[in-house]
């Protein structure tokens, strides 16, 4: 899913009556969301699927047998929620999604994990001190909420 579709994850499913679809889209008010994201349970059949679809929203199922997704995604939320979203009030949709949009990038470019031996998802290069006299800078990431360091020469 690209940066700019929106996606939410439901646990909780509104089950019409049988053929109703299209009595329940004209009570349902725009949604701003594209993509529904359900895992294979058995509560999503294929009622539910059409209800969806009539409803304008895109269905998104995870891998059969690949429970983990779920917890991937969870712990992703969870970091973004803790890292900038505890941490600023988003004004508008545009200032929210510009602030996630930061942090995806920050996520990739400048946040290190300890499973990739202390690198970036985008494996940016180790930067060695070029002289004695160089100085640490740094880079603010997210409103000053995060940072980056790198080496500058001394003038």
């Amino acid at each position: 899913m690209g940066d700019a579709e929106s996606c939410i994850s439901t646990s909780l499913v509104i089950r019409p009556p049988s053929g109703s679809c299209n009595s329940c889209v004209k009570r349902f008010p725009a949604c701003p969301y594209r993509y529904v994201v359900l895992d294979h349970d058995s509560k999503f059949d294929t009622d539910v699927i059409a209800f969806l679809r009539a409803t304008g929203l895109k269905p998104k199922q995870t891998s059969v047998q690949a429970p983990w997704q779920k917890g991937i995604a969870k712990r992703w939320v969870g970091s973004c929620r803790r890292e900038i979203l505890d941490h600023v009030i988003a004004l508008t949709e545009y200032h929210l999604r510009r602030l996630i949009r930061d942090y995806v990038k920050y996520h990739h470019e400048d946040r290190i994990r300890d499973s990739l031996n202390k690198d970036t998802p985008n494996r940016r290069p180790v930067e060695n001190r070029p002289s004695p006299t160089a100085k640490v800078i740094s880079h603010t990431r997210l409103g000053g909420l995060h940072h980056r360091y790198s080496w500058r020469e001394a003038v």
